[in-house]
This record gives structure tokens, sequence and C-alpha cells, in this order.
């Protein structure tokens, strides 16, 4: 499976750290995000990776290169005009041959068993599988809600609750950032401009397609503002996030 890291983002609430870092290489005790998620999908077996790169996107490519010394295959999709969430994965269709597809976004810190989201995903036969968590906060992010088969029936509140069994007992989640993709959702992206893959999604839904979401209740920030980007420092320091103790950053 071919792995797919979000990376071309502005980071504009992050300034004035990233006026001149891009957000996937702002340090995370000591190391650049990046690093982590790249060892991750490794454990993972995913060892072809594309890079959507914009914003000082050139400093990523010579941080990361061609993956070698993180012992995967990095392959650079550059953006001259941000493209968004999901214009920026209808770019690299080509490259995804027909096949599902593993994205996540370059901001994101997680404790995540990625081979049993993709099981799940082949499993499941949906167009596209969602990874979610329980969160106070999951409104303000976007609410996500699931039947009790996990399969999403709302986005944003946006498909009106008299399509679906609505329950008062319904969770709201969020999304996190991670997510498998079947080909399938290609066909709801515009083939030119900046497009979010959250209207893909919501398209998606309204047309029947069956997406599923996997819950996980492991730990999880995405460091886009800087109280989050602090918070994650903090949690490496207290030792809340795992196995980072065990990593060794390649040697260059």
């Amino acid at each position: 499976m071919t792995g797919m890291i979000l990376a071309a983002g502005l980071g504009l609430r992050l300034r004035p750290l990233t006026n001149h870092t891009p957000k996937p290489l702002l340090p995370i005790g000591g190391r650049p995000i990046i690093h982590y998620q790249l060892k991750w999908l490794k454990e993972a077996g995913i060892v072809d990776i594309i890079i959507n790169v914009h914003h000082l996107g050139e400093k990523i490519v010579t941080e990361v290169g061609d993956g070698a010394r993180f012992g995967v295959n990095i392959t650079y999709s550059r953006e001259s005009d941000i493209l968004g969430t999901g214009g920026g994965i209808k770019k690299v269709e080509a490259l995804m041959k027909g096949a599902p597809f593993l994205v996540m976004n370059g901001d994101v810190l997680i404790h995540l068993n990625f081979q049993e989201v993709v099981a799940l995903h082949k499993n499941g036969a949906g167009a596209a599988t969602l990874v979610v968590r329980r969160d106070p906060d999951a409104v303000h992010y976007g609410p996500i809600h699931l039947n009790a088969q996990n399969r999403i029936v709302n986005i944003l509140n946006q498909i009106p609750q008299g399509s679906y069994p609505h329950s008062k007992e319904f969770v709201p989640y969020m999304f996190t950032g991670v997510h498998v993709i079947g080909p399938r959702v290609f066909d709801f992206i515009p083939s030119e401009g900046r497009y979010s893959i959250i209207d893909a999604y919501i398209g998606m839904l309204r047309c029947g397609e069956k997406l599923m979401g996997y819950i996980t209740d492991g730990y999880w920030n995405d460091i886009g503002v800087m109280e989050r980007y602090q918070q994650a420092e903090r949690d490496i320091a207290m030792g809340a996030i795992q196995c980072f103790d065990e990593f060794t950053t390649p040697e260059r």
C-alpha cells in the first residue's frame, strides 16, 4: 500500500515559527514531526510514500530526501498553488494505480495500529475508512456520526437526519487526519483547483457511498496551533507519548 503525507500547508496559525520552517519540520522532542510519521508508516509496512509540498517545500525535500535513510521510498508532489487536502490527493491519482492508499496530515502525532486500520478498510468494503476519536471539542473540529456498525452516516451535520436512522445516543466523533482511501473517492474531487477531502466525503455520503469509521482512543494531537504544539512538547517530556524513546534519528 502507498502512503501519503499532506505537508503542503502554510501553517499560518503557528507563525512566526512557520515563517522559515514548514510545519512538518517543526521539532517535537528535538526531532521533526515528519520523522515520526515516516517511522510509523515504515513499521506498518508502508514504504512507498508520497509527500505533497508547497510552503517552504524544498526544505522538506532537503531534510527527507529520497527516504532511503528512513527505509522508505519517497516521491514528491510539488504544488505551485496550494490545492487543499482533496486537491492534493487528486493531483497524485495516477500514482495510486487504482489501489487503496493511506493518507495522514503532516501535523499529526498519533498512537495508532496502522495495520489494523488498513485491515478494517479492506474487510469493511467501504470507499474510505476514517480514523476518528471521541473528543470534548468534536463539535468544534466538525462532528462525525457513526451508526452501530461504525458506518459513517453524517459529517459536519450536512446529511439530513431523516435520511438515516437517528438516535439520541449518537456520540460525535472527530476526524484525526488519518484515513485509508479507495479509488472511488477520485470521482468526487474536481480535476483542478483547491478542494477539501471532507467536502468529497460529504458528497459521497449524499450519493450513498459507504464510508467507515475506525475508532481510536490512543494519544492524538495535531500541532496546528501554538497551544497544541506546546502541549505536544510537554507530553513528550512527561512520557505521555509512547515509543518515542526507542526512536533513533537516521544517519545522514
